[in-house]
């Protein structure tokens, strides 16, 4: 069994250079962060949140000729959007409509330029 090194906070700082300090993120923010780079980490996920921001709301079943994939690879990309949080559902009868999450998106941005 193999046990991951882990950076415990100081209250202390090591040196007189405030600048040489760091913050490591709460692994809560850092849980999301990478569940979300994973969602995008995936060309047709992108591609499908690039076609639902395009078109503001769209139907899965307007997804589903377009990208020329199974309606049940569609909804399998969709749900990981959806559990990372960059998309929104809703059921009106029998049809699913989809919206970006444009803060969540704009909070993964938020991340990488925070490393950057």
């Amino acid at each position: 069994m193999t046990t991951e090194p882990r950076l415990e906070p100081k209250t202390d700082p090591c040196c007189d250079i405030p600048e040489r300090h760091f913050h490591i993120g709460d692994a809560e923010t850092t849980a999301r962060a990478a569940a979300v780079f994973r969602a995008l980490a995936d060309e047709t996920r992108l591609r499908i949140l690039k076609a639902i921001s395009q078109m503001d709301e769209l139907c899965e079943c307007n997804i589903v000729p377009v990208l020329g994939l199974s309606q049940p690879t569609v909804n399998y990309h969709l749900k990981l959007l959806r559990e990372a949080g960059l998309v929104q559902s809703a059921r009106r009868g029998q049809w699913v409509y989809h919206r970006v999450d444009r803060r969540a998106v704009l909070g993964a941005v938020r991340e990488l330029t925070e490393i950057g």
